[in-house]
């Protein structure tokens, strides 16, 4: 059964609110929908002029997803963006999120996660942000953790600003600001060698190697995310994992402390913005010099 919503004077069809997406929970797509809503002011900044990747699970997280690119068929309200693939060797009709009402929209189509990419519509080739994304392979969230702070003793080295969050799931991700001012090869350099020095701090646990056959029981530090068109999970978030993890920003002293990333889910997340507001905002910033973090970091050598 559909149901009418209307946001910013726009009515916006939504269905089977009632269906469950967290069996065990007995969290409901309307659950899931309400949160999106309420949470709309803290997570926009990080989707709006956005091309998105849609993780659709319409069947909630215990049924098998697809993921959707191309978009059809969209109301006249709905932004979309056509984008060369060359991987594809054709253009992609993209959604693109610019208020709540396409953010609503695209949870309505089954997304629980939120997909943006890196760069905006008016500057393709040119990320927001630099990511190191943390991913663990069969070792310990503990050891995640141990690898955050050592990125973040490589930032100091660098004397460039850093952002975390926990990814939802398993790992952490690490932002670093650009304001848009780097194409994505001149970045995705710079996170390698972020990387690397991570790596070397931590040889025993971590691994840069991309064939998961080679990095079993490290964490993976991921630089290559830093490409045109690859996304990660937004902050604020919701995954789609048992207890409706969010991807939740943190202080860089509340890293340690951290029991499991299950401790920030859809029913602590407004408390905790309450307390501490959007502690992620800076990720937006004006971004790093890339040539004089590099220079820094040849010093501290």
């Amino acid at each position: 059964m559909d149901n009418i919503v209307t946001i910013n004077s726009k009515k916006i069809k939504v269905s089977n609110l009632d269906k469950i997406f967290w069996p065990a929970e007995k969290y409901t797509k309307g659950d899931l929908i309400e949160y999106y809503i309420k949470i709309s002011g803290y997570i926009l900044p990080y989707l709006k002029n956005k091309p998105h990747t849609l993780v659709r699970m319409p069947n909630g997280i215990n049924k098998k997803g697809f993921y959707q690119k191309n978009t059809e068929n969209t109301p006249e309200w709905i932004k979309t963006k056509k984008i060369y693939s060359e991987s594809n060797d054709e253009f992609i009709n993209y959604l693109v999120c610019t208020d709540i009402v396409s953010l609503i929209y695209m949870v309505n189509l089954g997304c629980i996660d939120i997909n943006p990419w890196f760069s905006r519509v008016n500057r393709l080739d040119n990320p927001d942000f630099l990511a190191i994304d943390l991913d663990p392979l069969n070792i310990s969230f503990e050891k995640v953790k141990e690898t955050a702070l050592a990125v973040k003793e490589v930032l100091d080295m660098a004397k460039a600003a850093g952002f975390c969050k926990t990814s939802g799931a398993t790992g952490i991700h690490i932002y670093v600001p650009l304001g848009g001012k780097y194409k994505f090869d001149k970045v995705r350099g710079f996170a390698e060698v972020l990387a690397h020095h991570v790596h070397n701090l931590l040889p025993d646990i971590t691994s840069i190697e991309r064939i998961p056959a080679k990095r079993r029981k490290k964490v993976y530090i991921d630089y290559l995310q830093n490409s045109r068109g690859q996304t990660l999970a937004a902050p604020y978030c919701v995954r789609p994992k048992p207890h409706a993890p969010v991807s939740t920003p943190l202080k860089w002293d509340e890293v340690k402390k951290i029991s499991s990333p299950e401790e920030f889910n859809i029913k602590t997340i407004h408390k905790r913005l309450s307390k501490n507001g959007d502690l992620f905002s800076g990720a937006l910033g004006k971004g790093i010099d890339i040539l004089k973090c590099l220079k820094n970091l040849e010093k501290a050598a």
